[in-house]
């Protein structure tokens, strides 16, 4: 890219831009008439989002808002010659020696990575949504761009996606939990998409490649740079079978902050969220929090009252601020359009007596277990005439629930051995 001489040509462009704005740590990120979908990206404007995305820190709203004003190229260069207004000119200029776009976009052919950019067919719509979510800890908006490592078309594969996160310190409960929503998204065609981190994020992608689903990795890091370190296979089947992306370039190592904001594009690309254990300080109620701000749906697991780890999520729903879901079916609901994707109604347990009528139960409920009694004290107990128990009780014969013994009735063996086993069952034996 080359560097403007005396910076005339950019002059008329920043002296609009409120440079009280830029310094502003509450500044808002571009808003969607600011956004512009060009009909292609030119190699120029790639290399200028290449280098923009090593000189400054994602969800940077200076920057972000500089660039939906001015584009790439300009932005690229105000930085380059000095004219880029506000305070952090001198942070971008101190990363100016380390960027080379060009050796960062070869460094992404050889993982099989490329960079999308806004403009690209394979940009995903979904993320415009950043530009009007707001702002959490003065972080926010849409990224500049996008590395991408894996063959499938990231539009495409988000177009009906769900996030699935949680603790990194999670529990058996837990992982077991996110393992089986996830692969039942993936059986219903519902891409799912984490963080890559330890605990529910790896059981959700591990979840969804066991069940031949598509799952994508949102990483704090490059896209070459597996974190955690452990995660390196898995990473790797991640990007054969879906997608990993990232809005620092290759090469670049994982940071505190770079972890959180990175949630708002987990919210942002997938239809809703679902938390998966989180305590009440948990990087994943940042995510729901992003997904609230992005419409989208925010779900939660409940887990045992006495875990710490599901204490975020029981106040999550207990605030109003997420649906309990508690498997696939009612996921998929969730997110599925009006009348698409219902999830089966739960019912209990069906039993024989069930099926009998009121008046029936009535007088079943009346016939003694062991000892039997006959018609009349049935009646009284009851409180049916005579002669209709009679009937009853000739309809409980066949359907087997009574027996008759000698002038007098009783429940009938199988009858018998359902109470004990539900007495049994009562006292927790």
């Amino acid at each position: 890219m080359t560097a403007v001489g005396d910076g005339d040509r950019l002059d008329a462009r920043i002296d609009s831009w409120s440079q009280a704005t830029l310094d502003g740590s509450d500044a808002e990120p571009a808003t969607s008439s600011t956004l512009t979908r060009p009909d292609g990206v030119s190699e120029a404007e790639r290399r200028a989002r290449a280098a923009l995305t090593r000189l400054g820190e994602p969800g940077d709203l200076a920057l972000a808002r500089f660039v939906a004003d001015h584009g790439a190229e300009a932005t690229f260069e105000a930085i380059t010659v000095g004219l880029f207004p506000g305070r952090k000119l001198g942070d971008y200029q101190a990363r100016l020696g380390v960027s080379d776009p060009d050796s960062d976009l070869e460094r992404a052919g050889k993982v099989g990575a490329r960079l999308l950019c806004p403009g690209d067919a394979e940009w995903p719509e979904s993320l415009d949504v950043l530009a009007v979510a707001g702002t959490i800890e003065g972080r926010g908006g849409p990224p500049l761009a996008l590395w991408v490592r894996g063959s499938a078309d990231l539009r495409a594969l988000t177009a009906r996606s769900c996030a699935v996160v949680g603790a990194r310190a999670a529990s058996e409960y837990g992982l077991y939990v996110a393992a089986e929503v996830s692969s039942g998204l993936a059986d219903r065609g519902i891409t799912v998409v984490s963080g890559g981190a330890f605990g529910i994020d790896a059981s959700a992608h591990k979840g969804s490649l066991a069940a031949g689903g598509q799952t994508v990795a949102v990483l704090a890091s490059g896209v070459d740079v597996p974190y955690p370190r452990a995660h390196e296979q898995l990473l790797a089947r991640i990007a054969d079978d879906g997608l990993i992306l990232s809005e620092v370039p290759p090469g670049s190592t994982p940071r505190r902050p770079r972890f959180l904001i990175r949630n708002r594009l987990i919210a942002a690309l997938t239809l809703g969220s679902v938390v998966v254990e989180a305590a009440l300080r948990s990087g994943a109620l940042n995510t729901a929090a992003w997904a609230e701000r992005c419409h989208r749906e925010v779900m939660a697991v409940p887990g045992p009252v006495t875990s710490v780890a599901s204490a975020g999520v029981h106040r999550l729903v207990r605030d109003g601020g997420a649906v309990l879901v508690t498997d696939a079916d009612e996921v998929a609901e969730q997110i599925g359009s009006i009348g698409c994707d219902l999830a089966p109604p739960k019912v209990g347990e069906s039993r024989p007596r069930d099926e009998l009528d009121v008046r029936a139960r009535q007088v079943l409920e009346a016939v003694p277990v062991l000892r039997p009694i006959g018609v009349a004290r049935i009646a009284g107990l009851a409180g049916v005439a005579t002669e209709e128990v009679l009937g009853v009780l000739g309809q409980l014969l066949l359907l087997g629930f009574v027996e008759r013994q000698g002038t007098g009735w009783r429940l009938s063996a199988r009858e018998r051995d359902n109470r004990r086993h539900a007495t049994t069952a009562d006292r927790g034996g």
